[in-house]
């Protein structure tokens, strides 16, 4: 049975997530505050974590920041109120893989799971390297040939998503999910950007599969 670490000091929340969760099949651990969450997630035995980013006592990004320096790689699934630029890529910068803003949909969190466990828990090199690119996710700071690239807070996330599964192609949607919220932006928005980024980066380092999407080669 696939066990689910929800770290929520919401009652009415974590109570409708445990009972909903296990509704899907998953056995399902509740933590009210983030020295509890810390506590457990760093004990294993989970297969991935719902995480809010307001706790009471160790705050989300902190309870994050501490599992990855302690090379627990469990997937981490953020959820928050808190929905701008720069939470999104300060979630993903510590070592999130998935940020879902509240109010959400119990199907696309239960979706958003079964990605994650489907994609499992690799290490996370702390800095990103896809041949002549480099990116460091804490600093937030992207180097072509070891030249540095000024690049905006979404045009880093995008990069940094294609750079965390080198040579996968990945779709329009699943860039769209992960980056941008998914039910106010268009997936147009996704081929906006990549072009941004191939402006600053050299057309050649993200190729396109027609149909598929996009990878990133590095070149």
């Amino acid at each position: 049975m696939v066990r689910v670490l929800v770290v929520e000091d919401e009652q009415v929340l974590s109570r409708a997530l445990r009972r909903g969760l296990q509704a899907e099949g998953f056995a399902v651990d509740v933590a009210s505050d983030g020295d509890t969450g810390l506590q457990l997630a760093l004990e294993g035995g989970h297969d991935v974590v719902v995480l809010d980013l307001m706790l009471p006592g160790r705050s989300g990004v902190d309870v994050l920041r501490t599992m990855r320096g302690e090379q627990v790689w469990t997937p981490v699934l953020i959820l928050s109120a808190r929905d701008s630029d720069a939470d999104v890529a300060g979630g993903l910068d510590v070592g999130a893989d998935d940020y879902l803003p509240k109010p959400f949909a119990f199907t696309v969190l239960v979706a958003r799971l079964r990605a994650l466990l489907r994609r499992g828990a690799p290490p996370r090199p702390a800095v990103l390297r896809v041949g002549r690119l480099e990116l460091d996710p804490a600093t937030r700071e992207v180097h072509r040939d070891e030249e540095p690239v000024a690049l905006t807070t979404r045009e880093t996330a995008l990069l940094e998503q294609l750079m965390r599964r080198p040579g996968e192609v990945l779709s329009k949607i699943e860039l769209r999910d992960h980056v941008w919220d998914a039910a106010g932006d268009d997936l147009n928005v996704v081929e906006v950007y990549v072009g941004y980024l191939r402006r600053k980066l050299g057309r050649e380092t993200i190729e396109t599969v027609r149909g598929v999407g996009y990878r990133v080669v590095g070149r």
